[in-house]
């Protein structure tokens, strides 16, 4: 019944009854807040994460002669934590994000009672395993000149990361990550499973108030689409002046 009565509707009317009626668009407008919110935070604890766990899995990769060579207690300490990085990777990136929120939401962070703030953390958790392997890459494509021109210079490795290789890797794998930037605004559209009020679940709000699906997931998929293009545009704009910056 009520599927004849939207398709017996105008387009006007449909518009009227998902968007202006009850003033329906702020379901949209308050998602779209708390989807932008979720990713900008979620990004940063990904970059955070990511840049620890890949100097940790880069400076193993880089020592493990030496660690074997002469065995120490920093290097078995280091080989114990990378070991457990190893973990985290394989399991956040061979497991559904979708999954890994619920989990987080209905077994790890039981007393957090805003699911929003879940959201930030199991977004960032799964982002750093992803920015980790951007990191690390690029890490280990800088020169081995680069750690040695650093302890020439009286810097001792963890020095050496932050003034020297550090600053080159950011340069050389930021289209990288504004790409995983990217994918991770559409991860988001999952945070409605635990309850939070983001983009997606503002559209299916107004889709359970009109019995129309049409024009809300419409909206939806429409902001997202203007979100990702404008990101791409910064992308582009990015890669751009990187390259003239190269010449």
């Amino acid at each position: 019944m009520f599927r004849s009565i939207f398709l017996s509707m105008s387009f006007k009317e449909q518009f009227y009854l998902n968007f202006i009626k009850d003033e329906r668009w702020r379901y949209l407008t308050d998602g779209l807040l708390v989807t932008l919110k979720i990713t900008v935070v979620a990004c940063l604890i990904g970059i955070v994460l990511g840049i620890v766990v890949a100097a940790i899995r880069s400076t193993h990769d880089k020592m493990l002669a030496d660690i074997k060579r002469h065995p120490t207690v920093a290097g078995w300490a280091l080989r114990v934590v990378n070991f457990f990085c190893k973990i985290y990777l394989t399991v956040i990136r061979g497991t559904p994000m979708v999954v890994q929120l619920m989990i987080s939401y209905y077994a790890i962070f039981v007393t957090m009672t805003k699911g929003e703030y879940v959201a930030m953390i199991a977004f960032g958790i799964n982002s750093g395993a992803y920015v980790a392997e951007i990191f690390r890459s690029g890490i280990m494509a800088i020169d081995a000149g680069q750690f040695e021109a650093g302890r020439s210079l009286g810097f001792n490795y963890l020095q050496t990361m932050r003034f020297i290789i550090i600053p080159q890797v950011i340069k050389v794998v930021l289209p990288t990550l504004m790409n995983e930037f990217i994918v991770l605004v559409k991860e988001t559209s999952v945070a409605g499973y635990v309850a939070v009020r983001d983009l997606t679940k503002g559209g299916d709000i107004i889709r359970s108030q009109t019995y129309t699906a049409f024009l809300p997931l419409l909206a939806v998929a429409a902001i997202y689409l203007v979100i990702v293009v404008c990101l791409e545009k910064v992308e582009q704009r990015v890669e751009r002046r990187l390259r003239r910056n190269e010449r």
